[in-house]
């Protein structure tokens, strides 16, 4: 039988379970789905007012739920859980690592034609998938992901940095609109 936890650091209420909820309520935005669309794509086993409250983080999810959510969503079930460290609720794709990150302009990336670009936009899109990340228009790339994109092409990292620069994928906020 279960015992509620008087001091709630684990349960509905606490910190984590509020970061739990903000990641969810992350995927389910990059997924551009509402409350009632889940209830109907789980067939009524997730309501929305339930999914909501573990989205405020009013209610803590049990494991097996979380691990049906994530079919739903179609996201790895760890990419739903902030690391316990975690005070932004961030999905990992956002957080700090080793080495430089690389913003990718996956919209760019689309309208180029070619077999360099095809694979790059597969091994991309393999990424995405593995974090979650379904926003479609950039993707952070982390040093290790650089490291992979350099061995594609036979390229140091810096080399491969500079090719993207060249092919115009490298994400610039700060750029002019055209």
């Amino acid at each position: 039988m279960e015992t509620e936890n008087p001091t709630g650091e684990d349960g509905a209420g606490s910190p984590y379970a509020r970061l739990v909820g903000q990641r969810l309520r992350s995927i389910r935005a990059q997924k551009k789905l509402s409350l009632d669309a889940v209830e109907e794509l789980s067939s009524g086993e997730f309501k929305a007012s339930v999914l909501g409250a573990y989205e405020r983080g009013e209610r803590a999810i049990s494991v097996p739920r979380l691990a049906r959510l994530a079919l739903i969503y179609e996201a790895p079930v760890d990419q739903l859980l902030p690391d316990p460290g975690d005070t932004d609720g961030a999905p990992p794709a956002n957080r700090g690592g080793s080495g430089e990150k690389v913003a990718v302009d996956l919209s760019r990336l689309a309208e180029l034609d070619g077999p360099n670009f095809e694979m790059l936009a597969r091994y991309l899109k393999m990424i995405q998938h593995a974090r979650g990340d379904f926003n479609g228009k950039v993707l952070t790339i982390r040093a290790d992901d650089m490291r992979a994109v350099a061995a594609m092409f036979d390229l140091t990292i810096d080399q491969a940095i500079r090719k993207l620069d060249a092919w115009g994928l490298r994400f610039n906020p700060n750029a002019p609109k055209e």
